[in-house]
């Protein structure tokens, strides 16, 4: 099959096309570099099941160009990380929504399946454990723009449930919880490796509020073969699907573990959440998803436990530092 990628010179979406090359799939990248980098697809260029296209997936001309010979479409494209959505919540909406929607309006025109990317901040601030993809959900008031994340993805996924239900497209929704892996940058508040950075740096490592807010971990090489899963599932019914790790861990004791094995003698420090992202800044207490859904359709079951994305983390920064 040949695949087109939106996003894919990202962290995710160039891991993504690196797994499909190597399933013996055809690939076609689509990404503006807002978030994503060259440096991501450059070792791919030059393969022959391999082309990039560099631009909008809200420009129709080139989203024609780079999928119209496509069978299949990830749509990964998105404003992505807590310091962008802070910084600039217009374009959050924007990119989030508008490019979606460009995606599933191409999709329907020429027929293609399509899985489309969410995230757990789709759950707001739900306190119950774990999250299960028909979960109701509550988010926090209009004032505080971290939620407009949230809601933009939402939105996404009623699109998506609505191309399907009117229009006939064979589309599904992947919600990931915190994919973390080698290539991945803590420039837009990625916890882990901003952490491993300052640990390297040689500290402090700066936990934001109390560091007793959880998360669910998971290898990008566990999630980007379900992604590949799902999409080839013979029925795509607007389906839901979480995808994440097992292992619910505290941001304090995350960042202990980077610092073990790191350098021991690291300070920590705790920073107030309003001294990096204002006073109108709310987080979510916990993330915990709940995987029977994709065990069931595909039989999840990641590979990767916390130390090995930790390691994995910590060596593919420390390569980069000694090639810089």
């Amino acid at each position: 099959m040949r695949f087109l990628i939106t996003g894919g010179a990202g962290f995710i979406g160039s891991h993504l096309a690196e797994y499909l090359l190597g399933a013996g799939e055809s690939v076609v990248v689509l990404d503006n570099l807002s978030t994503g980098r060259f440096d991501n697809i450059r070792h791919l260029v030059g393969q022959p099941s391999f082309s990039y296209f560099i631009g909008s997936v809200e420009d129709p001309a080139l989203l024609t160009e780079a999928g119209r010979q496509c069978d299949a479409i990830f749509h990964l494209a998105a404003a992505v990380g807590v310091e962008l959505i802070v910084r600039d919540p217009v374009g959050t909406i924007e990119t989030n929504i508008n490019g979606t929607e460009a995606v599933l309006r191409f999709a329907v025109r020429y027929g293609k399946r399509v899985l489309v990317t969410s995230s757990s901040e789709v759950y707001g601030k739900t306190a119950k454990l774990p999250f299960r993809e028909e979960d109701d959900v509550t988010y926090g008031a209009t004032s505080r723009p971290r939620w407009a994340y949230a809601i933009s993805k939402a939105v996404d996924e009623f699109l998506v449930r609505a191309y399907v239900e009117s229009k006939g497209l064979p589309g599904i929704v992947a919600r990931l919880f915190n994919t973390v892996g080698p290539r991945q940058v803590g420039h837009y508040g990625m916890v882990i490796p901003r952490f491993v950075d300052q640990a390297l740096r040689g500290g402090p490592l700066l936990v934001y509020g109390d560091g007793r807010q959880t998360r669910c971990f998971a290898h990008v090489a566990d999630i980007v073969a379900a992604l590949y899963e799902l999409i080839r599932l013979p029925q795509l019914n607007a389906e839901i699907v979480n995808l994440g790790g097992k292992e619910r861990v505290s941001i304090r004791h995350l960042a202990e573990r980077v610092r073990d094995r790191v350098n021991p003698r690291l300070d920590i420090q705790h920073v107030p959440y309003e001294s990096v992202f204002g006073a109108s800044f709310e987080d979510m207490r916990d993330r915990d998803p709940d995987l029977q859904r994709a065990r069931k359709l595909i039989g999840y079951a990641p590979r990767y436990d916390l130390n090995r994305i930790l390691d994995d983390v910590i060596g593919d920064r420390r390569r980069e530092r000694q090639a810089a």
